[in-house]
């Protein structure tokens, strides 16, 4: 259980990972993945990497600069243009539905304009799915220029796209509903200079 935990990349650039391990029995039609993070990187970095064995960005929460989220699903991304942060926890949430192509993007408890994305695409079920590396490769082929550096905390994955209220949940760490990947039960294998602590502040 890592409630009121973080895991610490403490190196930049870092050779460092985190394995997930989630429990998938069928391929995705829609998903959400939520996480909070902090750190003072300006350089691009990778959040959220989950790649199977015929794409290494499935699904991608990268932040290629400090105003701008992208997410991937499927080998293409949408952009989300965002107000440099103040040096504080960044709370993301990205949902898609395959059906639609929907895209949304929350940050701190709000909604961005929804996007269009991979409408009637597929996520693969058999995954790596890492913290804190972009996988060019399945579970490898890392750029260090694309590690994470910093706190990362709060990462879930569910295989619905949650309500608006659910989202505002997640923000505010209050009851989610059962995920794949869930926080407070992660199953989760520390590759490299990886440090689990207490969070600093609430």
């Amino acid at each position: 259980d890592l409630y009121r935990k973080v895991f610490v990349f403490r190196k930049d650039p870092s050779d460092a990972y985190v394995v997930l391990r989630a429990r998938l029995e069928q391929p995705l039609h829609n998903f959400t993945v939520c996480l909070r993070s902090y750190t003072d990187l300006s350089r691009p970095h990778s959040l959220f990497s989950y790649a199977t064995k015929t794409q290494d960005n499935e699904i991608l929460l990268f932040k290629p600069k400090p105003e701008e989220y992208r997410f991937y699903v499927g080998g293409k991304f949408v952009t989300f243009r965002v107000p440099e942060s103040r040096r504080d926890w960044e709370h993301v949430c990205a949902s898609w539905e395959s059906a639609t192509g929907i895209a949304e993007f929350w940050l701190n408890g709000k909604p961005w304009p929804r996007k269009g994305l991979q409408r009637g695409y597929t996520v693969g079920a058999t995954a790596a799915i890492l913290l804190g590396q972009e996988q060019d490769g399945f579970g490898g082929g890392f750029d260090l220029y694309n590690s994470f550096s910093g706190e990362l905390s709060d990462v879930y994955l569910w295989d619905t796209g949650l309500s608006p209220e659910k989202m505002r949940a997640a923000f505010l760490s209050l009851r989610l509903p059962p995920a794949l990947l869930a926080w407070k039960s992660l199953s989760y294998e520390v590759k490299g200079d990886v440090v689990v602590k207490p969070r600093l502040r609430e």
